[in-house]
């Protein structure tokens, strides 16, 4: 997931020199990308090869901006929501804020925009999200994580039997506030997706970081924050952003749109529609439970293509 635009030229310029790095075909203004789970796409070689640069012969301004199908598989049935507390610096009250929305995202008509994303079989995502578990992580690995780090803090939260292996279930590594990720989080994404096998399983995972004290103003909730927390209130959001990509596009091959790779949380990404402001002054555009939360709105495909905060 991308930074927020206060910080959005650094994240393009950033971006693109990643995308740039493995180039093997010349791009043009046509060519086809797909996602990296970062908030941003990479050049996709053999797609933009196949067609001679051309992306189905429309321009990156007509209708390839919107979402695509593109085969791969979708999480459609039912699934587990696993969290991985990372670090030692947690503080009860976050811990609670983002309990809650984990306990309450799934049969919300919020998460409902996801039933409009479909697989090969026409099978719809079901409305369906449980937070199954739980576990922690003192900081196994330091405060400076790196993408690999990650990927082994949900291995061996799986292998050590503290959560199951469950080729349904999409785990969420969320650090506290005094670690980092050293791939880019605060200077080019405030959380990511990906998926990898473990225990003979195809394991979806996700990285969301705590802006609070690192970077507030790129990944961080405003100010106030709806439940005064604000490293676990912004950090509610990037991880709601990265689930419901891990439910449409789980292996990056899925739901994306080809002129630039981004997935649908990527479309409406820092873009939160009507707002309210709760009692303590701070703006809030869903309420899970019984606590309030500004969480950004999510792409839906049913009809007109847009950026929508519930379905229908």
């Amino acid at each position: 997931m991308k930074l927020s635009r206060k910080l959005s030229l650094l994240t393009v310029s950033l971006a693109c020199a990643f995308a740039a790095h493995a180039q093997t075909v010349k791009e043009t203004p046509n060519s086809q990308f797909k996602p990296t789970g970062k908030g941003w796409g990479e050049l996709d070689n053999v797609a933009t090869a196949a067609s001679n640069g051309k992306a189905g012969g429309a321009s990156r301004g007509g209708s390839t901006s919107n979402l695509s199908y593109h085969g791969g598989p979708v999480m459609t049935a039912p699934k587990n929501l696993y969290y991985i507390w990372y670090g030692s610096q947690w503080d009860s009250a976050s811990k609670n804020v983002l309990t809650n929305i984990g306990q309450h995202l799934g049969g919300s008509p919020y998460f409902n925009i996801n039933t409009t994303y479909y697989n090969a079989s026409n099978t719809h995502v079901q409305n369906s999200l449980a937070l199954a578990g739980t576990t922690t992580d003192s900081g196994s690995y330091g405060s400076r994580l790196t993408d690999s780090n990650i990927a082994s803090i949900v291995s061996n939260a799986i292998t050590s039997g503290r959560l199951p292996a469950d080729a349904n279930g999409i785990y969420v590594v969320l650090t506290d506030h005094s670690t980092s990720e050293t791939s880019g989080f605060c200077t080019q994404y405030c959380g990511w997706h990906d998926h990898t096998t473990i225990s003979g399983k195809d394991i979806k995972y996700a990285f969301v970081g705590n802006a609070e004290t690192q970077c507030a103003s790129a990944c961080g909730a405003t100010s106030p924050s709806p439940n005064n927390t604000p490293g676990a209130d912004g950090a509610a959001s990037v991880m709601a952003h990265e689930v419901e990509e891990a439910t449409t596009d789980p292996a990056l091959n899925a739901w994306y749109a080809n002129s630039d790779g981004s997935e649908n949380a990527d479309k409406c990404a820092w873009n939160f529609g009507t707002t309210s402001t709760a009692s303590n002054g701070a703006k809030y555009n869903q309420t899970f439970g019984t606590m309030k939360y500004l969480i950004q709105q999510n792409w839906l495909i049913a009809s007109t293509q847009r950026c929508v905060q519930h379905y229908p």
